[in-house]
């Protein structure tokens, strides 16, 4: 089994940065993709970024100006750093893990359906 953790929500004013991060626990020597998701109330849950074991990384196009996936193998964690944060960033932050397929491989961006494994996740508020 495989356990993921984040941490490193909170609230921040809008502009400013935050960085999350997600530690794996468990059989992780199985894991090949990890995503960060989130999801405001009454919306869908939305994928923002995944990157592969190798450290190549995919991002929607929400997320491709703002925010950052990044990993350190050694530590089992990945990273997700936001910076110029709005309002329209808050919502509860997750991260997500799963084995190689070439479905997910061929993604353009993380599909949360092909997601295994899920944290219980991260609040990020943003204030004006």
């Amino acid at each position: 089994q495989v356990q993921l953790v984040e941490s490193g929500g909170g609230s921040v004013q809008s502009g400013g940065s935050l960085r999350l991060s997600c530690v794996a626990f468990g059989y992780t020597s199985s894991l090949y993709f990890m995503g960060w998701f989130r999801q405001a109330p009454g919306k869908e849950r939305e994928g923002l970024a995944s990157i592969d074991l190798y450290g190549r990384t995919k991002y929607a196009d929400s997320a491709k100006e703002r925010f950052t996936i990044s990993q350190d193998n050694a530590k089992n964690t990945v990273y997700l750093q936001m910076n110029n944060v709005n309002l329209d960033d808050t919502a509860m932050y997750y991260c997500a893990a799963t084995w190689y397929s070439t479905d997910v491989a061929n993604r353009r961006g993380p599909v949360a359906t092909d997601f295994r494994y899920w944290g219980q996740g991260t609040q990020v508020t943003v204030s004006a």
